[in-house]
């Protein structure tokens, strides 16, 4: 019986490549072991089948971003089982797109809506640093006035609209830069409106679109902050 190996030491041996490209061809997810794909290169495999997938391809891996529709009064999660179905990426799902993901410009616990987790050292500098707009649905409860949502737009120095309206509630539509959410809470309080529930549409030029809520999907190529 053979002795256990690394398998990055037997993708390598079968694949006619150098260690590291082993490595890179296991952790993209090209390798399976006894049918089952693993992306662990320091795996011990004896006697075991190792396949490599014909379209393989030894790429260095490339930092994954997630938009998650977070739900109000719940923590952000990201699984690989709560990946949007509808998920337009074409990005293979990989165990290492979920290690050190970062979250900038977080919700409140009791809001929802767009959030982000990023792998992406330039994302995480631009949403941290740079005024991106945001965009929410704001819902308070009663009749607000046209003055009261004026005023809303000057302290916050930012667009505020009535999105509907009814005898019971109201639906804002803000629009801010550079505003905590929490500053947005406090001021739509200091006008005097009682906060039914706060949901941010927009991220810079990302939207939230149909994302379902608790779902996640990779940030497209072509999308942009």
């Amino acid at each position: 019986m053979n002795e256990p190996v690394r398998l990055s030491r037997r993708v390598a041996a079968l694949k006619g490549c150098s260690r590291s490209e082993a490595e890179q061809l296991i952790e993209g997810g090209w390798v399976r072991v006894a049918g089952r794909k693993v992306e662990e290169p320091q795996l011990l495999v004896q006697d075991e089948a190792v396949e490599i997938d014909p379209k393989a391809k030894a790429e260095p891996p490339q930092p994954a971003t997630l938009l998650v529709h977070k739900l109000p009064g719940s923590p952000l999660t990201a699984t690989p089982q709560l990946r949007a179905d509808d998920d337009a990426s074409g990005i293979r799902l990989l165990k290492r797109h979920f290690h050190k993901l970062v979250a900038p410009m977080q919700l409140p616990d009791a809001a929802g809506g767009l959030t982000v987790l990023t792998q992406d050292g330039r994302i995480l500098r631009h949403l941290n640093e740079d005024a991106v707009e945001e965009e929410w649905i704001v819902q308070v409860a009663g009749v607000v006035a046209p003055a009261v949502v004026q005023r809303l737009s000057r302290d916050l120095r930012g667009k505020a609209s009535i999105n509907s309206q009814s005898e019971t509630e109201a639906r804002l539509r803000v629009a801010i830069k550079g505003v905590p959410p929490g500053k947005l809470i406090v001021l739509c309080e200091a006008a005097g409106m009682r906060i039914l529930s706060l949901k941010r549409l927009r991220l810079g030029r990302v939207p939230l679109g149909q994302l379902a809520p608790g779902r996640w999907r990779y940030l497209l190529p072509q999308e942009r902050f």
